[in-house]
């Protein structure tokens, strides 16, 4: 499987970095996981198959994880696809009918298949195995684990069952929105993550969703040694388009 990082960005805008994305690839089927705002272009500069993309997975109802979604749809539908699905948390179908309501001809004319997702149903999609599990959040929030090696989780503080659901994969995707000396009430920060994770098998933590501050290159290495002071596993502090194969 092969992952391209879309966005690592947050709600605050940040030079060069979109909102929260990602596009996973399985040989020649590929879904998109979250769409923030930024993820569209990002998806047109890579040139996608927009045929093929046709699987949105959102990991919960903040803008900066779904802005996108409604406009990529929309352009789907006025370049001729057939309808996409999208699966996310439970209430997604009747957020994103009532958001299609606003707009008359996307109402009219978008077709899309929804489905709402509850922590611990697995899914079998493009050639993925999918497991689920909710996460702590100011919203109800997923995190999606691929075939047992990946796992992408939605924002959250950190949670013990982090750690046993990502036992045994070979990478974790988790935000770290804020340095250790900043407030992270619903989020999280380096050392609580790195606390969650002490003792844990995980190889690499790809750590993403950057506040300002947490994105400047003068705190990249206090927050690598704030996860690593219980993280044994590399840590790795991803930029936009950013890839990885697995």
């Amino acid at each position: 499987m092969k992952l391209t990082v879309l966005g690592t960005g947050s709600p605050p805008p940040i030079p060069n970095r979109m909102q929260t994305g990602y596009l996973l690839e399985n040989g020649q089927q590929i879904l998109s996981i979250d769409c923030g705002s930024g993820v569209y272009n990002r998806l047109c500069d890579l040139k996608v198959d927009w045929e093929a993309l046709d699987t949105y997975l959102i990991t919960h109802h903040h803008l900066d994880h779904m802005t996108d979604i409604l406009t990529i749809l929309t352009g789907r539908w006025l370049l001729g696809c057939k309808p996409a699905t999208v699966y996310g948390p439970v209430g997604t179908e009747d957020l994103l009918r009532n958001w299609m309501k606003l707009f008359e001809y996307v109402h009219d004319f978008v077709e899309v298949d929804i489905h709402d997702v509850q922590g611990g149903q697995t899914l079998d999609l493009k050639g993925f195995h999918i497991e689920t599990m909710e996460m702590k959040h100011f919203v109800t929030s997923l995190s999606y684990k691929f075939d047992s090696r990946l796992a992408i989780c939605g924002d959250s503080d950190p949670i013990p069952e982090l750690k046993p659901f990502s036992e045994g994969c070979e990478v974790l995707f988790h935000e770290c929105s804020y340095t250790d000396d900043q407030a992270d009430n619903g989020h999280t920060n380096p050392t609580d993550l790195g606390k969650m994770l002490a003792g844990s098998t995980l190889k690499q933590l790809w750590l993403t969703h950057f506040y300002p501050k947490a994105a400047e290159s003068e705190s990249r290495q206090g927050i690598i040694d704030g996860v690593k002071k219980h993280f044994e596993g590399d840590v790795v502090l991803v930029e936009d388009l950013q890839t990885l194969e697995l």
